[in-house]
């Protein structure tokens, strides 16, 4: 009901940025407009998560992966977007669908989840969020990636198993003002940081 509420309530806001960045990126950087990838939900369903593509497309015959902290393929545009989490937007698409909700663990991709199958089965009782505290703790996750030695292995070590702590820690204190909470404190490190 409180996703539903908050939906009514930003489509007027929502939808009019959400159609001006599609214009843009229409106009910049072409087809395709949003980025899609399979994360794990709610009971480990799997889903796909939408949001604005930041990176250039690469040919079928590159050999070119996006690996954890590679910020190479992302275009100047694709920075604006990511800086200011407005390639998140069109996960609201998700929330409308009934996959994800405003607040809630950030949902991951199948690897991560495999890697720490027992940890996220009470996290993934509950629907995967927008936001989190998580969120708002590695609010430049892909800067610390990025400047480590080992990205793949930093984030599985060390960002991973502290997001699974806060993931716990979310579950222990859900509420509706609790959440409420977190979506403050995510607009203020978007606006302020």
């Amino acid at each position: 009901m409180f996703d539903i509420i908050l939906v009514l309530l930003l489509a007027p806001v929502l939808i009019p940025v959400i159609l001006v960045v599609t214009v843009m990126l229409l106009v910049l950087q072409g087809r395709p407009v949003f980025f899609r990838q399979l994360r794990v939900g709610k009971n480990f369903k799997t889903f796909e998560i939408y949001k604005f593509r930041s990176m250039h497309n690469i040919n079928k015959n590159d050999n070119l992966s996006f690996d954890v902290g590679n910020k190479s393929r992302v275009t100047w545009l694709g920075k604006i977007l990511r800086k200011t989490k407005l390639d998140e937007l069109p996960q609201i698409f998700n929330v409308v669908g009934g996959e994800m909700s405003f607040v809630g663990p950030r949902p991951e991709v199948p690897e991560w989840v495999d890697l720490f199958h027992d940890e996220w089965t009470p996290i993934l009782s509950i629907k995967p969020g927008i936001t989190d505290p998580a969120s708002i703790e590695f609010r430049n996750e892909e800067d610390l990636l990025a400047n480590a030695d080992n990205p793949r292995e930093y984030y599985q070590q060390v960002v991973l198993p502290k997001k699974l702590s806060l993931y716990r820690e979310y579950l222990e204190k859900k509420s509706l003002f609790y959440d409420l909470s977190i979506l403050f404190k995510t607009m203020k490190k978007v606006i302020f940081s």
